[in-house]
């Protein structure tokens, strides 16, 4: 089942969900509404392979904002911190943002229970599109989950920043 707007407020209150900075305006009626942070990530190299890591480039996003290319993949954050080691949180593009071409999270939108951090965002744009640090990009739903939970303890857990691939690691696993 998916957590209310006033569930998560209660949730955020008494610490089941972690927003940080959390703010009642962000709330929706079934969502959390996630704001762009400064920084994007693009990979460098001409060729992004899966199974090494590859060069980025650290973009900053200025108060007059960033156009994003289309064909480009960026990596964005979000400004807020969030988690939760009870709930399983799934992120989307907001529908306004969608409505401009711009597409947020679309191969992984579902969080592990128990991470907590700044979630990176997969942007891609169709057409040139100006996007400004702060601006509601996403949003956030919860779900309650049913079963023993095994909290996240994983490569990406407290991540600060948009963070790059790091598939590559997991390569002695399917060896």
């Amino acid at each position: 089942m998916i957590l209310t707007g006033p569930e998560i407020v209660a949730s955020a209150h008494n610490g089941r969900i972690v927003i940080s900075p959390f703010s009642p305006d962000q709330v929706n009626p079934n969502s959390y509404n996630i704001c762009l942070g400064e920084t994007l990530l693009t990979y460098s190299g001409d060729v992004i392979d899966a199974y090494r890591p590859n060069p980025t480039e650290v973009n900053k996003i200025e108060p007059d904002g960033f156009v994003l290319q289309p064909g480009e993949l960026y990596l964005g954050h979000t400004v807020e911190e969030v988690g939760s080691d009870h709930y399983v949180p799934l992120l989307f593009g907001r529908s306004s943002v969608g409505r401009l071409g711009l597409f947020v999270e679309i191969t992984a939108p579902i969080g592990d229970i128990g991470f907590h951090g700044q979630w990176t965002l997969m942007l891609s744009a169709i057409r040139p599109l100006r996007v400004y640090p702060g601006m509601r990009i996403g949003q956030i739903m919860f779900f309650t989950s049913f079963g023993e939970i095994d909290l996240y303890s994983g490569k990406y857990q407290g991540a600060i920043g948009p963070q790059e691939s790091r598939y590559w690691r997991d390569k002695a696993v399917w060896q």
